[in-house]
């Protein structure tokens, strides 16, 4: 029997004894927990839908664009010369994520991660309609193909491809551009033909994802799971069973109507298995913390139903510490959760005040590889060099011209002075920099050049001049 028990350890749910996919038929859920999620969820659907066709200051809100380097993060944009804040971004996001974990277990997975949310939110929903609940979606698995059960699975599987494809769109608005995306559709799929290759295999990776792989992804492929051995402790709030109240002394003990259970030494919990039923991983919640578990929160909702019907009280599975109910510890913020919270503060104070020292033109002057410098008369050096300039806005810079802030001395661009820069665009090209031999005081001079719009200046540029020698 103890050997039975422990079982779960060994292995997961959605693997049989002779190592196959074992399906996982879930109950549908239904709560107040189940409600909070459902509102969270169509929030965060309405906010990754929109995102592409939202506009701030004419930047799409959000844009990933890795083809052409482009990136829009809340309407600011951002290039490839801008990594350095996207690194940043990065860190923060998975110190948040830590931190998150470390106090409140896996909260991310069951409330606000892409895939949970499609997968329970939307595909699974779908499914019950279609083919019921668990107990239907059990005998309709097991019935031969008969007219029934194909029309079910054809109806199903053609609105799983739907929404995939959908889906699809919207990922790929995220990558090209919702003015792109738009613009392809409106000229027809037979115009451009790869994207529409992309297209459709984008939607096969999330049909299969949705229709075939499902919890598995929470289970084997993503990492996020196995991150909770190193982050969780016994004062982490978690989807918890109270093991205290729920087996007593004597265990657990089916419901028996009139018989008190307390007197006799058995926990309060009925051995219904509905938590089981009802979990989208097939795991069992009074094991203990488990790989599998998304605290999705099912759980909590099933037992709190069945409590009311037996006239126990609720929250005999609920968020809980292990320290919570094994000593009736409160929940305190820990001196790892300070240190979490101190670096993410730090992280996100120097990202922001790199935002607003970010300058909305980013100017490079370089030296031409392999070229000395030239004496002309007069005693002045000249020295030819490339530039480049790209401007981070929606609207062009108009009259750009080049100034020495650092010496005397004249810029001349080879295609001269007072050309603009397109919005969210670069330019680039030669120029020719002259100063006289007195004004120099080495062989090579720190020169610091500024860029113009008409009598305004935007940037600042730092490069070497290279002269001879002798006029140290």
């Amino acid at each position: 029997m103890t050997e039975e028990k422990e079982r779960f350890r060994d292995s997961i749910a959605t693997i049989n004894e002779e190592g196959k996919r074992a399906w996982i038929f879930p109950k549908k859920p239904s709560g107040r927990y189940y409600t909070y999620r459902k509102w969270v969820s169509y929030a965060l659907l309405g906010f990754l839908f929109a995102a592409p066709f939202v506009k701030v200051g004419g930047n799409q809100f959000l844009m990933f664009n890795v083809l052409e380097r482009r990136f829009n993060i809340f309407g600011f944009p951002f290039w490839p010369q801008d990594f350095h804040l996207f690194v940043i971004s990065m860190i923060i996001g998975v110190i948040f994520v830590a931190l998150f974990t470390v106090a409140f277990g896996r909260i991310f997975c069951g409330w606000m991660c892409p895939q949970t949310i499609f997968m329970e939110m939307v595909f699974r929903r779908i499914e019950y309609w279609i083919d019921g609940d668990r107990g239907a979606q059990i005998r309709l698995a097991r019935q031969p193909w008969n007219g029934e059960k194909i029309r079910k699975r054809l109806l199903k599987w053609a609105v799983f491809f739907l929404i995939s494809f959908g889906i699809a769109n919207i990922f790929l608005a995220y990558l090209i551009g919702s003015d792109t995306l738009l613009r392809y559709i409106w000229d027809g799929p037979a115009a451009h033909t790869g994207t529409l290759a992309a297209l459709l295999i984008f939607t096969g990776v999330f049909y299969f994802v949705f229709a075939w792989f499902r919890e598995q992804v929470c289970i084997i492929a993503c990492p996020y799971g196995r991150m909770q051995g190193v982050l969780l402790d016994n004062k982490s709030v978690v989807v918890a069973y109270d093991h205290k109240r729920g087996e007593a002394e004597q265990g657990r003990k089916k419901f028996r109507k009139g018989e008190d259970r307390h007197a006799q030494g058995y926990g309060d919990c009925i051995d219904c298995k509905q938590c089981v039923h009802v979990c989208p991983t097939g795991i069992d919640i009074r094991n203990g913390t488990q790989l599998e578990c998304v605290n999705c929160t099912a759980c909590i909702d099933e037992c709190d139903t069945v409590m009311e019907k037996v006239g126990l009280p609720t929250g005999l599975i609920r968020y809980a510490s292990e320290a919570e109910i094994s000593n009736k510890e409160k929940f305190r913020f820990t001196a790892r959760m300070k240190g979490y919270s101190a670096v993410l503060l730090i992280l996100t104070g120097v990202l922001v005040g790199m935002l607003f020292l970010r300058n909305d033109v980013e100017a490079t002057i370089l030296r031409l590889p392999g070229q000395l410098y030239e004496r002309k008369a007069d005693n002045i050096i000249s020295n030819v060099y490339t530039y480049k300039l790209i401007n981070k806005t929606t609207h062009n810079i108009p009259d750009i011209h080049f100034g020495l802030l650092s010496h005397q001395g004249t810029i001349t661009p080879v295609q001269g002075s007072g050309f603009q820069v397109p919005a969210q665009d670069l330019s680039e090209g030669t120029l020719f920099i002259e100063i006289k031999s007195g004004e120099l005081t080495g062989d090579k001079d720190r020169l610091e050049v500024g860029i113009y719009s008409g009598d305004t200046l935007i940037e600042t540029a730092r490069t070497r001049f290279l002269a001879p020698r002798t006029f140290k």
